[in-house]
């Protein structure tokens, strides 16, 4: 009995002890206090989800080895939404995002120009210039995605296009490669008049990028750009003036036959014209940085492969868009969100993301070794020559719109109908 009763008393002045602790933390539930905080959380939306480890996708890996960088010096846990095309059905992911990001549904999102620009200019994008890695950005990246005075994204890459050639053809002609809109037609006159009878390799896509290049080489590379761009946006200078040179050139290549326009305007990217380029029937396509990196792509190639900038008045001239990364203003966990930015936009995770797939970095202060083929673009990229393909500053979305315009040209339209569309878009920026 004497036992029990010890049992007892040592129940009771446990149950008082434990009364005793609880009225000292009225804010709790429970009894015992939780051995794990509550597991923070950053809700991302991009185009893929986190990579299969056994699937061969470069650009995925690269992008979530610096995400795991992040989760694992902050313990936070970035969770992927992701968009698929079974899921939005005819809903592209640049409206899906739009729309998510409208409503406050994630907190870090992947976007494209267009999307950067919209979501700035509504203010939905949070400003991320206080960052720690926005002082080591390059000034080109600050340029393009500022809206209203924020810096409203960050990209983990710098994209370049440039013309892909296959050196050997144009040795076997005895032509030079080309640096001005002259010397590029000429190049091409050659070529069909020694049986290749469309010389350029085109989609529906990228052709826009002769238009940049002709258009914008001595605004990004002559006067006051910011003075020019201002004059844009209030109208006191006009962007079909700065396009019709461009939309002039393509049309020239149109009716030349140089470019087969009935086959580009429904030829989807690197799938149409690929195969020809490879099998040496076609000597010039366009595309991207990495697509030489690729073998996917132009990896890897049976001839002696270069990629040059676009024709212009000033030698050949890289055409540079880019996606970024934004915040959303009102996100449910916007702080952890610009600590995962914070990371990821470091010089140290910028440099294992560009050393992995060996592109241009935001950073001037990363360098990372490319192939062979694309030392002449990074050479003029490096001496700070190139023209920008998307410039949130501008009150008219630019990579977008002008694909679609250059779409209006390959199905019939007249330089002066383009021009026309491209003082519609104007106008209608100016009336907002």
């Amino acid at each position: 009995m004497k036992k029990y009763r010890w049992i007892s008393v040592c129940m009771a002045v446990l149950a008082v002890l434990l009364l005793a602790s609880c009225g000292g933390r009225r804010d709790s539930g429970n009894l015992f206090p939780s051995v794990k905080e509550e597991e923070r959380t950053v809700n991302l939306f991009s185009p893929m989800e986190k990579t299969d480890p056994d699937a061969e996708n470069v650009a995925r890996t690269a992008a979530d080895l610096t995400i795991a960088m992040a989760e694992e010096r902050l313990g936070v846990n970035v969770a992927y939404r992701t968009y698929t095309a079974e899921d939005y059905k005819d809903k592209t992911y640049d409206e899906v995002a739009m729309d998510r990001a409208r409503n406050d549904m994630d907190d870090l999102y992947l976007l494209n120009p267009d999307t950067v620009r919209a979501l700035g200019v509504e203010g939905k994008l949070a400003d991320l210039s206080g960052l720690d890695g926005a002082k080591n950005l390059r000034d080109i990246i600050i340029t393009a995605n500022t809206v209203n005075g924020k810096l409203v994204a960050i990209p983990q890459e710098v994209v370049a296009y440039g013309l892909f050639v296959n050196v050997d053809m144009f040795k076997q002609y005895g032509l030079e490669l080309p640096n001005t809109p002259e010397e590029f037609l000429e190049c091409c006159r050659v070529f069909q008049e020694n049986g290749i009878e469309t010389p350029i390799g085109a989609n529906r896509w990228w052709l826009e990028c002769f238009a940049f290049a002709l258009g914008y080489a001595d605004l990004y590379n002559g006067g006051d750009t910011g003075a020019e761009i201002a004059a844009l946006n209030s109208g006191e200078a006009r962007y079909s003036d700065y396009m019709r040179p461009g939309f002039e050139f393509l049309r020239t290549l149109i009716d030349e036959g140089y470019v087969d326009a009935e086959r580009a305007l429904v030829s989807e990217a690197i799938e149409a014209e690929g195969p020809d380029f490879l099998a040496q029937k076609t000597p010039i396509v366009i595309a991207y940085w990495g697509a030489a990196n690729s073998e996917t792509g132009y990896g890897k190639t049976d001839f002696d492969m270069k990629v040059i900038g676009f024709p212009s008045s000033r030698g050949q001239m890289p055409v540079m868009p880019m996606t970024g990364w934004g915040v959303g203003v009102n996100a449910e966990h916007k702080e952890d969100a610009l600590e995962v930015m914070n990371i990821i936009t470091s010089d140290e995770a910028l440099q294992l993301y560009s050393a992995t797939n060996r592109v241009i970095s935001p950073s001037k202060n990363v360098k990372v070794d490319c192939v062979p083929a694309l030392e002449l673009l990074n050479n003029r990229i490096e001496e700070g020559v190139y023209v920008l393909g998307s410039n949130a500053g501008m009150n008219v979305e630019q990579w977008g719109n002008t694909c679609l315009i250059v779409r209006e040209l390959l199905g019939g339209a007249s330089v002066e109908e383009c021009m026309a569309s491209f003082d519609k878009l104007q106008d209608a920026a100016l009336n907002k």
